[in-house]
């Protein structure tokens, strides 16, 4: 399995997180694995064989090879059926609002093929280039083109939005909305219509979510030794209330994190990312 991110041009480093690909040679017993949230939205397409989502224990999809994957709040199982080729784009929380004239919220918890997001004509001519592209900085440089024309609003910067994210994210989820908007009300029911629809989850779920990240990153690098200073590190009520985020979103609880091989994948991106 073999997971590399590459950096945006620096007209994008403020829309785009990273570029990044996967690799995986073809396995005659595939394991499903388990995707965690991560607050961002991506366009993600497939280069070799199909992937698999399951919508339950035993039934599954087959994910569109051109998608965009929206925002997720719980974590969902795929599976390979032959060998991965991967290349994607990830976005910022709200970094792909300005490259389409539908609503974030739109797009959660599914994927979304690319010709139901941007004009078919143009969309399959994206898939096209991007699966005949030679190499990933050339398919780099097709999805930066493609979105420098795409790009709508992406001078219309909503100061409260980018300051509440900005925030969320320099403080790795550790502060509340509460504490950010000083308990205005009508400006909390504001931001949380904005939030809908430029980033597709309110800003509570992403601020829980950045801090699971961090919390992931914790423990995957081990530095620390208990779930108690994990929990006191990341600024969690107490140790219950870590436990209870920690299942919600990656759907184990922390001691059984290390043994679950269906979260190799999510491991290996969150301690890369």
């Amino acid at each position: 399995m073999v997971y590399q991110t590459f950096k945006p041009h620096p007209d994008f480093e403020s829309f785009i997180k990273c570029y990044w690909t996967l690799r995986v040679p073809l396995d005659p017993a595939p394991e499903r694995q388990r995707i965690l949230p991560d607050g961002c939205v991506e366009l993600i397409f497939t280069l070799a064989d199909d992937i698999k989502r399951y919508t339950s224990e035993e039934h599954f999809i087959i994910q569109p090879r051109a998608m965009v994957l929206g925002q997720i709040s719980e974590p969902f199982y795929i599976e390979p059926t032959g060998v991965v080729d991967t290349f994607a784009t990830r976005f910022y929380p709200s970094g792909f609002a300005p490259f389409t004239n539908v609503a974030i919220n739109d797009f959660a918890n599914k994927e979304t093929p690319i010709e139901s997001v941007f004009d078919k004509e143009i969309a399959n001519d994206l898939e096209y280039r991007i699966v005949s592209a030679m190499d990933t900085s050339e398919r780099i440089r097709i999805v930066e083109e493609f979105l420098s024309v795409q790009m709508r609003d992406a001078g219309v910067i909503d100061s409260v939005l980018k300051s509440t994210i900005d925030t969320i994210l320099l403080t790795k989820g550790r502060v509340t909305i509460s504490e950010i908007l000083k308990d205005e009300l009508p400006r909390r029911r504001q931001l949380e219509r904005k939030f809908s629809q430029r980033v597709g989850i309110s800003p509570k779920q992403l601020g829980r979510i950045i801090r699971l990240q961090e919390t992931l990153k914790m423990l995957l690098n081990r530095s620390t030794g208990s779930l108690t200073e994990v929990a006191y590190e990341n600024e969690y009520f107490d140790q219950s209330h870590f436990i209870r985020d920690f299942k919600d979103f990656t759907g184990v609880n922390p001691k059984e994190f290390y043994k679950d091989t269906t979260l190799a994948l999510s491991s290996l991106i969150y301690s890369t990312d």
